[in-house]
């Protein structure tokens, strides 16, 4: 099975559980508000109201659609045959998008057999992703098989982003140094192309910056060609999808902001100019350090 229809599973399987639990309600948000909500493209959406129109739980109305019957979980597809490796990283975006969607908030229990249950994969997975966060303090494993989210306050802001300033930096050193004819040159162009897309409808789809900033961090961190740098990406993600639990009040502001910050590293990148690059991503680093403490100190006010 491809990697594309496993995705289009996962969703259709998480808008059931959505639907069902109350969630997702009729009529159904807009095609560019559910792409939001599940950090996917508008292309899945369309494939996922298609599939719910010909299996008669969505029927057309206006330009949107009404819930016609409600599916039943039988209806759901059975992913669990792949492999530990694709039912990980399909777990770890439905669990990030729980936390985007404040279905799991700091301070809420939860269990492996019931995420595994709910995302259709292997008890095995869900555990192992967990005692992976568990290493940086984000959750807490309460007893056997029970599980607590934990939030984080501005100390651990710090010490996280001191991390990724030394990590990031160095890795921006060896993007800089890339053979002229490394693939990532051509990602980095692709990419700047992809935040002037969204700068240019940011007023409607701000919330969409979480999937091109882990995109941005990533292609950055992978120059360093050091798996320990890749594995530093997961807890900064995590952080990163706490934006959601924390004041929203002037999130799309910051996303604006921070647009601007990644073309400016990326413009400078693929101009060769290696002072330029390092200047602008200690701005961004430095803009996004300050912005989540902000964040924080309103959530404890």
């Amino acid at each position: 099975m491809s990697r594309t229809q496993n995705l289009r599973q996962m969703v259709i399987n998480q808008m059931i559980d959505g639907m069902t639990r109350g969630h997702l309600t009729s009529p159904l948000p807009s095609q560019a508000a559910l792409a939001e909500m599940y950090n996917i493209s508008r292309t899945t959406v369309r494939h996922a109201l298609a599939h719910f129109q010909q299996t008669g739980v969505l029927a057309p109305q206006a330009d949107g659609y009404v819930i016609a019957r409600l599916p039943q979980q039988e209806e759901c597809f059975d992913c669990r045959e792949q492999s530990p490796e694709a039912q990980n990283e399909r777990f770890e975006r439905a669990f990030f998008q729980l936390i985007n969607q404040q279905q799991l908030r700091a301070g809420d229990s939860f269990s492996e057999l019931q995420l595994a249950r709910q995302m259709n994969v292997s008890p095995a997975v869900v555990r192992e992703f967990l005692l992976r966060l568990s290493r940086y303090q984000l959750v807490d494993n309460v007893k056997r098989g029970q599980w607590c989210l934990k939030t984080f306050d501005q100390h651990y802001a710090e010490q996280l982003f001191e991390l990724r300033q030394i990590l990031e930096t160095h890795a921006l050193s060896r993007f800089l140094n890339l053979p002229a004819d490394d693939a990532r040159w051509l990602q980095a162009r692709e990419l700047l192309r992809r935040h002037r897309e969204l700068r240019d409808d940011i007023s409607l789809h701000y919330r969409q910056f979480s999937a091109l900033d882990s995109d941005f961090h990533r292609l950055i961190l992978s120059a360093a060609n050091n798996p320990f740098f890749n594995q530093s990406l997961e807890v900064i993600s995590v952080i990163f999808h706490f934006h959601y639990q924390w004041d929203a009040s002037d999130l799309k502001q910051r996303n604006i902001i921070a647009i601007e910050e990644h073309m400016a590293i990326l413009s400078a990148l693929i101009c060769r100019n290696d002072q330029q690059a390092t200047h602008a991503l200690h701005r961004h680093l430095d803009s996004a350090k300050q912005s989540m403490i902000r964040s924080l100190a309103h959530t404890v006010s």
